[in-house]
């Protein structure tokens, strides 16, 4: 007999009323009576398991009432109508073989746990209800971000995880060497031959393929050495960064907007199981937030609006608001939760606050970035158009004490062809805690890398 798996069961539940199936999976609980046990059984394929119910008459009866949470088991049954939810699958097991077993001490025992005792045991939180669904919709939501490139014919890159430069010009980088402190020197004598870093960004590379294919982006893991413990921040991340010719800062907010509403689409279409049982879990109207995305849209305001609003807010704020310094996160929820009411762009930012290569205003002040803000989760995209004027280019490294010498095929880009062009990153977890409504970023990846944490 064929093994099925739970979605197959579920997808075909009508066709296999009363036939006899082969599944192969996990007990996740298992309450046993008198004459009889239902066993709560999972196998990670559907979000919504079958209850598997047997009675004394099934082979080895005292022997399958000791299987406990954990085990791994295989189960043959009869498909049978559930009185508790239609939709959700029962089968009337004739016989439940064990392929693993479980000690009662298995950390988890059917109740439900707190997150971060769950983080302490990261290689088990998988089989929870609730990771369950966290993970689901991460495969989801990557998947739809390929498909969503791919359909609008953008290049995919892979961008180098080792790099000579620091894009952002911050310095906070894991250097790559294979010398001990004290043989480390100018970066001359080791391996590269220079000082090199895992990468913080691929956009500086990306630039480069969308002058040659147009349309490109970049989808992996970046890395940034910020001793931060906030729930936005994590040292190992996934970041997205397409990369557009031809294209303006006015533009590229259209795309953002397009590629967002998109990605929240196809999450509430594969995963309406999984959104449901999280925005049971997480209270914090998630179905609601991501319907309103998905038939409405993003505000847009400049930075100098965006201040404009919070001073006239009437808030008693911890960090007073100002004209050419950057927005808080109590400045970032006000105006995504309580003023709009939707997810906000910010564009004009103040030129020293924001990265060298972002195009220069003619107010002399401002240069053409944006930032994409949503409520739950603050900043979620970073954009702008780029510098495409060699001596405005040049003169801001100079500003900033970036080498030309170093970042000399970059400027080249400027010299050889350039066009106008715009691209954005956005960090993958900080999309995954707003479309989960869970909202800390080391409850979205499988193993997070924070400060003083590496297990696993």
């Amino acid at each position: 007999m064929n093994v099925l798996t739970t979605r197959e069961l579920k997808e075909r539940l009508s066709e296999l009323q009363g036939q006899t199936v082969c599944l192969q999976g996990w007990v996740r609980n298992h309450r046993r009576q008198k004459n009889m046990g239902f066993i709560d059984f999972f196998d990670g394929t559907c979000f919504k398991n079958p209850q598997v119910v047997y009675d004394e008459h099934i082979a080895d009866y005292e022997t399958v009432q000791t299987y406990r949470p954990g085990a791994a088991i295989t189960v043959t049954g009869t498909v049978v109508p559930s009185y508790k939810d239609p939709t959700t699958p029962e089968v009337q097991a004739s016989q439940i073989i064990l392929e693993g077993d479980c000690p009662e001490d298995y950390p988890l025992q059917p109740k439900r746990h707190t997150v971060e005792f769950l983080r302490e045991i990261a290689y088990l939180r998988p089989r929870t209800r609730l990771f369950q669904a966290v993970f689901r919709v991460r495969s989801v939501a990557s998947m739809a971000i390929h498909t969503y490139f791919q359909d609008r014919g953008y290049l995919y890159v892979h961008t180098p995880l080792i790099t000579a430069n620091d894009a952002e010009g911050a310095g906070n980088t894991f250097t790559v060497t294979t010398l001990p402190p004290e043989e480390q020197k100018d970066g001359s004598n080791d391996f590269f031959g220079k000082p090199t870093s895992l990468a913080v960004t691929g956009q500086l590379e990306a630039e480069t393929f969308a002058m040659a294919f147009s349309k490109v982006y970049t989808f992996g893991p970046t890395f940034r050495a910020e001793n931060s413990n906030t729930k936005t921040h994590a040292a190992e991340f996934w970041m997205i960064e397409p990369e557009i010719a031809f294209c303006d800062i006015h533009q590229l907010m259209d795309i953002e907007e397009d590629f967002l509403k998109y990605l929240v689409k196809t999450v509430l279409e594969k995963c309406p199981d999984e959104l449901a049982f999280l925005d049971q879990f997480t209270k914090s109207g998630l179905l609601e937030k991501l319907n309103n995305l998905a038939s409405s849209g993003a505000a847009r305001v400049t930075h100098e609006e965006a201040i404009t609003i919070l001073k006239n807010a009437g808030v008693e704020w911890q960090f007073q608001p100002e004209y050419g310094q950057d927005i808080a996160k109590e400045h970032e929820k006000y105006l995504t939760e309580v003023h709009f009411k939707s997810p906000v762009f910010v564009y004009d930012w103040p030129k020293d606050i924001k990265a060298f290569y972002m195009y220069q205003n003619d107010d002399g002040k401002t240069v053409s970035a944006v930032d994409l803000l949503v409520p739950g989760a603050g900043e979620l995209m970073g954009g702008s158009q780029r510098e495409t004027r060699y001596d405005l280019l040049t003169k801001r490294m100079d500003e900033l004490n970036i080498s030309k010498d170093a970042m000399y095929w970059y400027l080249n880009l400027r010299l050889y062809g350039g066009c106008t062009h715009s691209g954005f990153g956005m960090g993958f977890e900080r999309l995954l805690i707003y479309l989960t409504g869970v909202d800390n970023i080391r409850d979205v990846i499988p193993y997070s890398r924070t400060p003083m944490n590496c297990e696993f």
